[in-house]
């Protein structure tokens, strides 16, 4: 890397964690540092356009950050909101996302994902932000998380809804009213009731 750069790119990406190429470019730096620091083994490209600091230390949900720094407007949802939420003993293989009905579909590759579709009212509601290795990824909230497993049942397993809602019950991660406010817009309030009596 070049001394007479006033940015030092190596302490910009132990602060930010997961880094674009694009974003070096932003604040001024070449990408050409980039590959310079991967040759000198400082760095790693951890996926198309992804570099970290090579002697970063991997947060648990580390694919979550990598796929919301490609797509800062998709929302983590599914089993991987699942996991990251402890509500699930499943080991999803790809990150979960979910995007507009409308949005372009993401090409990640390498990064395994699962891209499903929401409407406007679902991709609004229940999500919280959380910053993982200094990127904010959007993640939808427990109760959401819960309801969204019963709208896509067919795709997930209707076991792993089940599971999903006596854990969030038995961990007190949302209330009965947060589970029907979240039905009510996903248009499962009738689905769910059933589940919710049985587990009362």
């Amino acid at each position: 890397m070049d001394d007479s750069n006033p940015l030092d790119l190596l302490d910009y990406l132990h602060l930010k964690g997961v880094v674009r190429a694009r974003d070096v470019e932003a604040i001024g730096i070449p990408r050409k540092y980039l590959s310079r620091l991967v040759e000198r083994g400082q760095a790693e490209r951890i996926g198309r356009g992804l570099y970290m600091a090579a002697d970063a230390e991997w947060e648990p949900h580390h694919s979550l950050a990598a796929v919301a720094a490609r797509v800062p407007h998709g929302v983590v949802c599914l089993l991987s909101a699942l996991l990251f939420h402890e509500l699930t003993s499943e080991l999803p293989r790809e990150t979960w996302l979910a995007i507009g009905a409308t949005a372009w579909r993401p090409q990640l590759a390498p990064v395994p994902v699962r891209v499903v579709r929401f409407s406007a009212a679902a991709l609004s509601t229940g999500v919280e932000d959380h910053l993982i290795e200094g990127v904010p990824v959007h993640i939808t909230s427990p109760a959401k998380t819960v309801v969204d497993c019963f709208k896509f049942r067919h795709k997930i397993g209707v076991e792993i809804a089940i599971e999903a809602l006596r854990d969030c019950r038995r961990k007190r991660a949302c209330t009965n009213d947060e589970l029907m406010e979240h039905a009510a817009v996903c248009r499962m309030t009738n689905v769910m009731r059933p589940y919710l009596e049985a587990v009362a």
